[in-house]
């Protein structure tokens, strides 16, 4: 998320291609009670895709940043980093109140499940005005919402790393390391519900160090070690031990892997960013490193240009996974979840990831300006046949139906009723006592 959306062929595309992979997993990985959830990389391991999302996230940053900043000075760098934070924040604030609308039609119209509680809202819903306000300063975040607001907490210290970097690389990396060292020993951290104790699910005290290690590689100030057996054997071994202290049907039916598990939960917490999280993720990046190094050319392939599209093209796909995720749990609430369920489910949701990441890339292209280039010749023109009319008076209504669309969802909602529960005996099933329309009503109700 941290480049300019671009088609020019200077980019990256294996970084590209690697954060349209973790995009992928990311929208199974959210949707409600998937079953596919259980087979993404992230169930055989230690670290998961939000790994790659932020270490891939600074790298890419370096990039775009760290040459603004050479060519443009340290005042305009800030403030393209402060204009990037400004769409983040933006960015966050649309995502939660279109998950928010989301949930409260769920609820109204599929019922059966109530989606704002699943989705741990009902603080907001509960408390509007004291929620919208803690929510515009970042003091509510729902777990569901987080990795955009711990984002732009970063990206503000991005100015302060680079003139650090002016002085040493090594002092501003330093830097990085001690405010990680500090969260853990002095347990710092950002609150994320007024009425509770909760904080951020993501630490971004600890969670910048992950996002300045790709930074520090992509800007320079690190070198990936040089391709050797040695290494390669030690980072292939560490990630194979891993998969079953990382896979939980296996480490809870064996015992004596279920206690070591246990011992080092410490290290591979995901909030705080364990030390065993953050070496699992880079002896995996080395590996796929090394084999993108050994065979580049499978990147060419149309498959794998089609994931590098949503990689460049990362915030709104983003954006829109996050929201089409909690869309297909609802779709598979209303389906059920039997084989071809799961299947169709998922795969018509990355099918519309990548077809949204080629539109917008498409549209970043701006083609009516290469249709308005081309001189049309001046002629008269022919006279319309009967189709051509039909095709004019079928676009004419569409656009007709398409303006008064708000006037049709007004009028939709005039003949609504407003129930307003007086009397509910919540958990248990009993008499509901609605106000609709003036005039009270009694409904039996099944407990949740």
């Amino acid at each position: 998320m941290g480049t300019p959306n671009s088609t020019a062929p200077s980019r990256n595309v294996r970084l590209d291609f690697f954060r349209g992979v973790a995009l992928m997993i990311i929208f199974v990985n959210h949707i409600p009670f998937n079953p596919l959830y259980f087979y993404t990389p992230s169930r055989f391991g230690f670290s998961d895709a939000a790994e790659i999302f932020v270490f891939l996230s600074g790298f890419a940053a370096a990039l775009a940043y760290g040459r603004c900043f050479e060519r443009a000075g340290m005042w305009l760098g800030t403030l393209r980093i402060l204009h990037r934070c400004g769409q983040i924040y933006v960015s966050h604030l649309a995502l939660f109140f279109a998950l928010a609308a989301i949930c409260a039609f769920g609820n109204r119209w599929l019922g059966g499940e109530d989606y704002i509680h699943r989705l741990y809202l009902r603080y907001f819903f509960e408390s509007t005005p004291d929620a919208i306000a803690a929510l515009f300063s970042l003091r509510y975040v729902p777990n569901f919402f987080d990795i955009l607001p711990m984002y732009f907490v970063i990206l503000l210290w991005v100015p302060l790393a680079w003139s650090l970097s002016r002085m040493h690389a090594a002092l501003a990396l330093g830097v990085s390391l001690l405010v990680y060292l500090g969260a853990w020993h002095f347990g710092w951290e950002l609150p994320a519900e007024p009425a509770g104790d909760r904080p951020w699910f993501f630490n971004p005290f600890a969670w910048q160090l992950l996002f300045f290690t790709g930074f520090g590689l992509g800007a320079g100030w690190l070198r990936v070690p040089r391709a050797g057996g040695g290494l390669t054997t030690l980072c292939l071994v560490f990630v194979l031990v891993s998969i079953p202290l990382g896979h939980e049907p296996t480490y809870q039916s064996v015992a004596f892997l279920g206690a070591v598990r246990a011992h080092l939960e410490p290290w591979v917490d995901k909030s705080h960013l364990g030390l065993l999280r953050v070496t699992h993720f880079l002896a995996l990046a080395y590996l796929m490193n090394r084999f993108v190094s050994w065979r580049p050319h499978w990147l060419e392939w149309s498959l794998p240009r089609w994931i590098a599209r949503m990689g460049r093209q990362s915030l709104p796909v983003f954006l829109f996974s996050m929201a089409l995720s909690y869309l297909a749990g609802m779709a598979l609430d209303w389906t059920g979840r039997e084989a071809f369920d799961i299947a169709w489910v998922n795969l018509a949701g990355l099918g519309l990831m990548l077809g949204v990441a080629g539109v917008l890339e498409w549209l970043d292209s701006k083609p009516w300006k290469v249709v308005a280039a081309v001189p049309a010749p001046v002629r008269f023109p022919p006279r319309p046949t009967r189709i051509a009319w039909r095709n004019v008076w079928a676009g004419q209504v569409a656009l007709v139906f398409l303006a008064a669309s708000p006037l049709l969802i007004s009028f939709s909602n005039s003949g609504d009723s407003t129930r307003v529960p007086l009397v509910a005996s919540a958990g248990q099933p009993g008499e509901l006592v609605y106000q609709s329309n003036g005039e009270e009503r009694i409904e039996w109700q099944d407990g949740i």
